[in-house]
């Protein structure tokens, strides 16, 4: 008995023993309840993490203030806040402004510094441009993408940076992932296409190249700094994610597409019999971690790598990829209710995001039941009592403010989306 109650000491998640779907599970949620969580905890962010002109404006929208300002330009979409939404988008506007006004003043900034979607000053304007224009303010949302559209300009040369500038949080594949997500909320082109595949280009080349060089097992390969990560943070996932969202670029460029093809089929064979999936690639066959050190994370594991195979399997209509997805959705269920907190990115909130993909991908009322059930277990008292506090406690990536989008999108699943990532 002490030598299993050791082992269970050492795991990274809380031993699943949520009730399964059956029929006869009621799948509605508790609307006025999860209004209320959503309200007290978007607010609690807010406070605890204030916007200044000497506080909390790094980090970005990883876990920076722009991160709280998207959070409420999130809720604001709902239409179960109807009545809140004016008020939901000034408070995203008060934040993103003073924001804004720290960038202007770190013009001589490093280039991934500008460019980085999640952790950079990119991802900012993007927001800022959504929520300008959502609140009317025209002129200043054009200001906005002009700024993010000068910023593809500095990303596309393959010199753009030393340590690897393809991945999702300053580089290429998060310049793209900003720019795909513009042109969804201002349902038209604002980010013109052309940009949009001159990036696309550049990181076709940039991973044929280091696969070239490196005598990788498929066509597309990168590194950040020195590290073949796989996972949605700063790996392959995430960048052929990026690229498959492409429709043009990938009918312009068949040959590019079939190296894509090829290295999604090459990550499938990387899938663990438990559905995970190993953080990079020296951590592949003999190097493989023990299984209770496998981090089963958006950030590295089956719940970002799930994402791409959900494009993967919408492009190439092949039944491999929704059941590599559907592995991921196991292993995630089994797994992921993680001591690390409530986040998105390497918390309880970003593994519940799997289930409304999952939802909206296969119909599958299993899958929104489980949502339901992780979304109930971050009030539950042994996850309040015994989990992690992170760094960036109501950040949106690591803390809370990730926690009410998820919550959030709970209210209108067949919309739901992890934020900047929806494959619809």
């Amino acid at each position: 008995m002490t030598s299993q109650i050791r082992k269970a000491t050492r795991l990274r998640y809380f031993v699943n023993n949520l009730p399964e779907y059956d029929s006869a599970t009621n799948l509605t949620s508790d609307s006025p309840h999860l209004k209320s969580e959503i309200q007290s905890k978007a607010v609690l962010c807010a406070f605890k993490q204030p916007c200044t002109y000497s506080r909390n404006l790094d980090g970005g929208l990883y876990v920076g203030a722009s991160g709280i300002g998207y959070m409420f330009y999130h809720i604001s979409k709902s239409s179960k806040f109807s009545e809140e939404k004016e008020d939901f988008l000034n408070k995203c506007l008060e934040i993103i402004k003073t924001c804004l006004a720290s960038t202007k003043k770190s013009r001589n900034a490093e280039a991934t510094d500008k460019c980085g979607f999640l952790l950079g000053d990119a991802g900012t304007y993007a927001v800022a441009a959504a929520a300008f224009n959502a609140s009317g303010q025209e002129r200043e949302a054009e200001a906005c993408l002009n700024y993010y559209k000068e910023m593809g300009n500095i990303c596309i040369p393959l010199s753009y940076t030393s340590f690897g500038g393809d991945e999702l949080f300053v580089g290429r594949a998060g310049y793209i992932c900003g720019a795909l997500w513009l042109n969804k909320e201002f349902k038209k082109q604002v980010i013109p296409e052309d940009l949009i595949s001159r990036v696309c280009h550049s990181l076709v080349e940039s991973g044929k190249k280091y696969s070239h060089r490196h005598r990788s097992p498929c066509p597309l390969m990168y590194s950040y700094y020195g590290i073949e990560y796989l996972g949605a943070a700063h790996g392959l996932c995430a960048i052929l994610q990026m690229l498959l969202s492409c429709d043009s670029f990938l009918e312009a460029n068949p040959s590019a597409e079939n190296d894509i093809k090829e290295t999604v089929n090459y990550l499938i064979s990387l899938q663990l019999p438990s559905g995970n999936f190993p953080c990079a690639m020296d951590e592949i066959g003999p190097n493989a971690r023990k299984e209770e050190e496998e981090l089963i994370h958006w950030c590295h594991g089956a719940p970002g790598v799930v994402y791409v195979m959900a494009k993967a399997y919408l492009r190439w209509k092949d039944d491999k990829y929704l059941n590599s997805a559907l592995q991921c959705g196991e292993v995630t269920w089994k797994k992921g209710l993680l001591r690390k907190g409530p986040g998105i990115c390497h918390g309880v909130a970003g593994s519940g995001y799997v289930f409304l993909l999952l939802y909206r991908l296969t119909g599958d009322d299993k899958h929104l039941h489980r949502a339901n059930e992780f979304a109930k277990f971050l009030e539950n008292s042994e996850f309040l009592k015994e989990a992690r506090t992170p760094d960036m406690p109501y950040s949106l990536y690591e803390g809370y403010a990730g926690t009410v989008c998820f919550l959030s999108d709970l209210l209108e699943p067949s919309k739901s989306a992890f934020p900047f990532m929806d494959v619809f």
